[in-house]
């Protein structure tokens, strides 16, 4: 692996993970596209790294409130009297759908569905659901979210297991669907980001240290870092005056993209 190749990984990381256009897509097709071979586990583990990074970084005021007011309720036994310590308690609830689908089914979903074909009908498909789930927007902010509600956006969030459903866009459109605030909705799906990445970057670690490319992990480490940080925060910029219509139209013209390769069979052959 290249520095190069390094850098551009990392950024498509830092973009897809919390842009609704899915960073495992774009990690599956831009190799396939450039004739670049897979790259190892253990830099993939790096990229999420990063990206953990970056979410940790961009919300921290989130986690530090909430957590200091989870702690305020400890002594009168009532964690979660306050809005902030709710919404980490059902935080924690809604990570469980992925965290078990993860469990159960990455290795295979990483297998059986990493296929061009499939990752490009998926960008189709979550581009229509993003369409039409940014009409029904509301204006129920993410602090006073329902626990059922929680738990629906947790179990869409294993379907991002699948390359090219993207885990902030499907999050974000049911969300969406829900009734929330389009940047409330980006700034839960962040918040939910956090503890699947963080569980799935302690899992995987022994894979990091025993990568044999440090230099190339480190760099794409710090391109999905800053690229992650800056993505989160022009994000939520956007959507408070904007909609998600350019990110659906970007998923279709993606999968059009990558279609188009199959039929005049224009991706490199690396074999």
């Amino acid at each position: 692996m290249t520095l190069l190749q390094a850098l551009l990984l990392g950024t498509l990381q830092g973009l897809g993970e919390f842009l609704p256009i899915s960073s495992s897509g774009h990690l599956v097709v831009a190799p396939w596209l450039l004739g670049w071979p897979p790259h190892t586990l253990s830099f993939d583990v790096a990229l999420h790294l990063g990206t953990l990074l970056a979410v940790l970084y961009a919300l921290a005021g989130d986690w530090w409130r909430m957590g200091r007011s989870l702690l305020r309720g400890l002594p009168r036994g009532r964690p979660f009297e306050e809005a902030p310590g709710r919404l980490l308690g059902v935080l924690a609830l809604a990570s469980i759908p992925g965290a078990i689908a993860g469990l159960l089914l990455e290795g295979w979903a990483e297998t059986s569905f990493r296929s061009p074909t499939l990752i490009a009908i998926a960008m189709a498909l979550l581009g229509v659901l993003l369409l039409v789930a940014d009409r029904r927007h509301g204006e129920r902010r993410a602090d006073s979210i329902r626990v059922g509600h929680a738990l629906l956006i947790g179990l869409a969030q294993a379907f991002a297991l699948f390359p090219g459903v993207s885990r902030s866009g499907i999050t974000i459109s049911v969300a969406l669907l829900l009734g929330y605030r389009r940047d409330e909705a980006a700034r839960f799906s962040f918040l939910l980001a956090t503890p699947i990445t963080f569980g799935a970057a302690i899992i995987k670690l022994p894979d990091l240290l025993q990568g044999h490319e440090q230099a190339m992990a480190l760099a794409g480490t710090l391109a999905a870092m800053l690229v992650g940080w800056l993505s989160i925060v022009l994000l939520l910029r956007f959507v408070r005056t904007h909609d998600y219509r350019p990110f659906a139209w970007y998923r279709f013209a993606f999968a059009a993209l990558v279609l188009g390769a199959l039929l005049l069979d224009l991706a490199p052959r690396t074999d």
